[in-house]
């Protein structure tokens, strides 16, 4: 008797530990599948992102990667599927929708190549810098910002971009926005999809917009219709020179509501440079006074903060091209030089790459605005005259500054391909390409050949 009562006891304390597991995956998967209506509150983990308002430079120590929901999330999905690039992806969960995301760094003619995926025009919805307001909100008043915090906020607010959901966006916009409305999102003018029907609302006489749509005169921006329009589109692009680590994005990566593709562009750092002394002059007059009459300081905080970014640049890149397995099939490396040669050729790569049809409109884009003249290719255009803008920068270069970038940068520069000049000769010589010939396969055996 004692046998069978024993036997029962184990048998319903069982079915009660079942169901309460079964209870909490169940809660973790509806709160993870649940839609994203256009203005609903959002979850970030363990970051508190709507006090920082109140206490910017305070920000709470950041929730890390590989949260336990996503592992009990991932247990209870079925019918998943091998894709082709060798990663696991739900076969419903992002519902055939592509993810893109272009990291670059400033000068390194992101702005152009974003315009591939700005004008593949009613199938995408491409946003061109919102971490702009975020990077801005949390800069310090010494012009820093922690790297940590900003690392996790501008993950958190691309994962609810991608989901078409702006309101986390808008607690770092200033002024707030009024009933999901604001006057004052960075470059709005720069992204098709924030200058159409239905998001182009009529005009608003008084109202001041300092980043306005250029071909149509629209009223200040609604992020109700903003999401509505990005929940129809069938696929999403965001352009950012801000995220300084590829590995931050892991979470991404892993989410099994995105299907994203990273592709990083580089660009040859002393044409970077060039680029920023002309760009920034007054960020860069250091710079500029060290180019006409005097040695560069390699201590000054100004070389460091140049080795600081190449050596970003180059860890992310090291990361993409070692495959680790959230990666595989989700990253590409290109090249400006080589877009700036072979626009259409890269351009249809990077589509191939992002399982997107490369659409007749984006074709004629390209070949409109890759052969232009010099009177409409400014600093900030993204009309450019491909094969010209190579090799600019080695005819106004002082040597002494393209010496320090070769050896602050010096192991980006070979990870990339990108010969040094040995002398003044050299660098002036344009029959003598600084630029060595090399891919990087897109395949699952990514490679340097």
């Amino acid at each position: 008797m004692r046998i069978k009562y024993t036997i029962c006891f184990i048998f319903i304390v069982a079915l009660v530990i079942i169901e309460k597991e079964s209870n909490i995956i169940s809660k973790v998967s509806d709160k993870l599948s649940l839609k994203q209506t256009p203005q609903t509150p959002v979850q970030t983990g363990d970051l508190a992102w709507t006090t920082v308002r109140q206490n910017g430079s305070g920000l709470p120590a950041p929730a890390h990667t590989d949260p336990l929901s996503y592992r009990y999330t991932n247990r209870r999905l079925e019918n998943f599927s091998e894709s082709g690039e060798g990663s696991l992806l739900p076969a419903s969960a992002s519902g055939g929708r592509k993810h893109i995301l272009l990291l670059a760094t400033t000068r390194t003619g992101s702005s152009f190549v974003g315009e591939f995926f700005n004008q593949q025009g009613e199938n995408m919805f491409y946003l061109f810098e919102p971490l702009w307001h975020v990077e801005r909100m949390l800069t310090l008043e010494s012009g820093k910002t922690n790297a940590t915090a900003s690392a996790s906020a501008y993950r958190d607010v691309l994962r609810q971009l991608f989901l078409c959901d702006f309101s986390l966006l808008e607690s770092f916009i200033e002024p707030p926005p009024q009933d999901h409305v604001t006057p004052s999102l960075f470059r709005r003018e720069s992204s098709q999809s924030l200058c159409e029907d239905p998001v182009c609302t009529p005009f608003v006489k008084k109202v001041f917009e300092r980043f306005h749509c250029r071909t149509r005169r629209c009223g200040p921006l609604n992020f109700t219709l903003a999401s509505q329009s990005c929940l129809q589109k069938q696929h999403r692009a965001i352009k950012s020179v801000r995220v300084r680590q590829l590995e931050t994005l892991r979470p991404l990566a892993e989410d099994p509501r995105l299907d994203i593709k990273f592709i990083q562009l580089v660009r040859d750092p002393r044409a970077v440079l060039a680029s920023r002394m002309v760009a920034f002059s007054t960020k860069y007059k250091n710079w500029k006074r060290w180019a006409q009459d005097g040695e560069v300081p390699e201590d000054d905080d100004e070389v460091r903060k140049l080795k600081g970014n190449c050596d970003n640049i180059r860890m992310s890149a090291e990361t993409g091209l070692k495959r680790p397995a959230w990666l595989r099939g989700r990253y590409m490396l290109v090249r400006y030089e080589d877009i700036a040669r072979f626009p259409m050729r890269k351009a249809a790569d990077m589509y191939q790459f992002a399982g997107i049809p490369f659409t007749p409109k984006v074709k004629d884009w390209i070949l409109r605005n890759t052969h232009t003249s010099s009177e409409v290719s400014g600093v900030y255009s993204t009309q450019k005259n491909s094969s010209q803008q190579v090799e600019k920068w080695r005819v106004s270069m002082p040597f002494k500054l393209a010496q320090v970038v070769q050896k602050v940068c010096g192991p980006a520069m070979t990870l990339f391909g990108y010969t040094f000049a040995e002398n003044e000769e050299m660098l002036r010589d344009l029959s003598v390409s600084l630029i060595k010939e090399r891919t990087f396969l897109l395949s699952n055996k990514v490679s340097v050949s």
